[in-house]
């Protein structure tokens, strides 16, 4: 297995300097609600995540060689070593993308295994490779043929065509699925992601119900690609408009009479179209039925939409939602014993899918860093100390009742 991690290049002379490892709570950002522990999707008892990243080459693009800026997440709803199904539901925006298994889920209610997200062209072979791991751990290859395999497009950083994510790393990316905090950005299927235009990738969130609400949690993570700079709103704050340069640009396409730090100063091209796509993967512990969670992946739009996410006619914005209560429920004992939370319980779940979903792809951007990949494409980390600045220009929203 090949896991090859390269340092971001630096370019102080644009003002970008080494960002600490920051996330939106570190820098009390106004999203709202109360997070969980980690504030992560592992926040969820049961839930463990695992990556394979893959970095190697730099220059110029060679089909099948590099350079390559890919891998691929797994997301476990009660662990690798626990094949007990769980209630699911998918939703989308746009569904300009690939989420297998999709038409299972809907059918029977029921999610199989893992959750795997990683590149466009990447999609089959992880496929496969998840089936062949349910198939050697012995568990039903009728139930566990139809996985849940998502996508987003890193053609841009990653040689996309070269087919450089194997089956040996998708099954690696399974066994290294564990509990505790996630590595978010740069790392597995959202290595070579971009997300409003500033580099972004994997990022988690949670939030914690109160008392009175029931206590639930629920947890997102998200693999996010998508979105123009103008639009990028974070806690209602236009930061794409504050923060407008710092675009994706080459780095070795210079203009006559021109220095590279001014063509990458000046940005590959404008404000972009917005296009793109991005993941989202809710879990709870709140006892959800089918056509609940159906509802809470619905509701993943709304955290997309705060951040300025439009679902573009070419983005493919696709969502999950499962929740690790019922065990035993796919068990054919003759009638299964559920339990379910009422509608009218249901809106505090809605309020926290929103605002998780929201700071999970805050938290994508903030630890991503900035990365050069193919044809010396240079794609810019969100620059903590200028985000800092514009978030004290405006006061902080007062909060919901």
């Amino acid at each position: 297995m090949k896991r090859i991690l390269v340092p971001a290049l630096l370019f102080a002379a644009q003002g970008l300097v080494a960002q600490a490892p920051e996330r939106a709570r570190d820098l009390g950002l106004p999203i709202g609600g109360t997070a969980g522990t980690l504030d992560a999707i592992t926040d969820v008892a049961g839930v463990e995540v695992g990556h394979v990243t893959l970095i190697e080459g730099q220059g110029k693009l060679v089909v099948g060689k590099g350079p390559v800026r890919t891998g691929v997440t797994a997301v476990l709803p009660r662990g690798k070593n626990d094949p007990d199904p769980v209630f699911g539901a998918w939703g989308s925006i746009n569904g300009n993308g690939e989420m297998t298994g999709t038409h299972w889920l809907e059918e029977s209610g029921f999610l199989w295994g893992p959750v795997m997200i990683t590149n466009t062209m990447s999609v089959g072979v992880v496929r496969d490779a998840v089936i062949a791991w349910e198939i050697a751990k012995q568990s039903s290859a009728f139930d566990f043929a139809l996985p849940v395999v998502a996508e987003t497009w890193d053609g841009g950083l990653n040689d996309i065509s070269g087919f450089h994510v194997t089956k040996e790393h998708a099954i690696a990316a399974i066994e290294a699925a564990a509990p505790g905090p996630v590595p978010e950005g740069n790392v597995g299927g959202g290595t070579g992601m971009v997300c409003h235009q500033f580099k972004g990738g994997i990022g988690t969130a949670s939030r914690v119900l109160g008392p009175t609400q029931g206590g639930y949690t629920v947890g997102v993570l998200v693999q996010c690609n998508y979105g123009r700079r103008s639009r990028l709103s974070i806690a209602g704050v236009p930061v794409g408009k504050a923060i407008p340069d710092l675009l994706p640009c080459y780095r070795g396409a210079v203009p006559p009479g021109e220095s590279r730090r001014a063509v990458c100063a000046r940005g590959a091209g404008a404000d972009g179209d917005g296009s793109g796509s991005i993941i989202v993967i809710v879990a709870t512990d709140a006892p959800l039925m089918p056509h609940q969670l159906k509802r809470i992946a619905k509701r993943v739009a709304l955290g997309i939409g705060r951040m300025g996410g439009l679902g573009e006619d070419t983005s493919g914005d696709l969502f999950i939602a499962f929740s690790t209560a019922n065990r035993g429920a796919a068990v054919d004992t003759g009638t299964a014993k559920l339990t379910m939370l009422p509608n009218d319980r249901i809106s505090p779940l809605f309020e926290a899918t929103v605002q998780a979903t929201e700071e999970a792809i805050v938290n994508a951007m903030l630890a991503a860093r900035t990365m050069t990949g193919a044809n010396d494409l240079t794609v810019f980390a969100l620059p903590h100390d200028r985000l800092r600045t514009v978030m004290k220009k405006y006061p902080p929203p007062t909060p919901a009742p």
